[in-house]
C-alpha cells in the first residue's frame, strides 16, 4: 500500500508541472523525464512469517518515464511509467529476502473535459510459500466539458499469496 501512496503524489506532481508547461511543449509527444530515483520503503507483508506478518525494508531504483504532449488543438496529454528496477530487501523480522517487481502506468488527457486512467501492479515476492504481497489498482475517471463525471472506476486490491 505504501507504493500506491508514493506513486500517486509523484504522478500528481508531474501532472501539475506538465499542465504548467503545456504552453511551451511541442505538438508531438516528447519524453520530458527519463530518470531513476532511489527508493527506500518499509513495507508490511501481513501474510508472511506464518501469518504473523513481516516488515521488509526495500531499496533500489524506481525508473520514471514521463511524456507530455500539447496537441495543437487545445489538448494536453501526459503518459507516465513507473517501474522498480533492482528493488529488493530483507525482512527485519525473519531475515528472508524479497524482490519488488511491477509497473505503474497512467495516461491523463485534458481538452474540453478530462480523462485519467491509472493502472498499478506492485508485487513484493518473498522466499517460501505465503510470503508474497500483490498490490493492484485500476482507476479511471472521465469528466465531460460541463464538469460532470460521466465514468468513474476504482478497483483496488491487496492480496497475499
Amino acid at each position: 500500500m505504501k507504493a500506491h501512496n508514493l506513486l500517486k503524489p509523484i504522478t500528481s506532481l508531474f501532472v501539475g508541472i506538465g499542465i504548467t508547461l503545456a504552453g511551451v511543449l511541442p505538438a508531438k509527444a516528447e519524453v520530458t523525464s527519463n530518470e531513476s530515483i532511489p527508493i527506500d520503503l518499509l513495507v508490511f507483508i501481513p501474510c508472511a512469517n506464518g501469518g504473523a506478518g513481516d516488515l521488509v525494508e526495500l531499496t533500489g531504483e524506481l525508473h520514471v518515464l514521463l511524456a507530455f504532449t500539447a496537441d495543437g488543438a487545445g489538448g494536453f496529454h501526459v503518459k507516465s511509467h513507473f517501474q522498480p528496477q533492482g528493488v529488493s530487501g530483507v525482512s527485519l523480522t525473519t531475515g528472508l529476502h524479497y524482490n519488488a517487481t511491477g509497473v505503474t502506468q497512467e495516461t491523463f488527457n485534458v481538452k474540453a473535459g478530462l480523462e485519467d486512467t491509472f493502472v498499478n501492479n506492485f508485487n513484493i515476492i518473498g522466499q517460501g510459500p505465503n510470503n508474497n504481497l500483490l498490490v493492484h489498482e485500476n482507476f479511471h475517471i472521465t469528466i465531460n466539458a460541463n464538469g460532470t463525471v460521466t465514468a468513474s472506476v476504482d478497483n483496488f486490491s491487496v492480496d497475499c499469496k
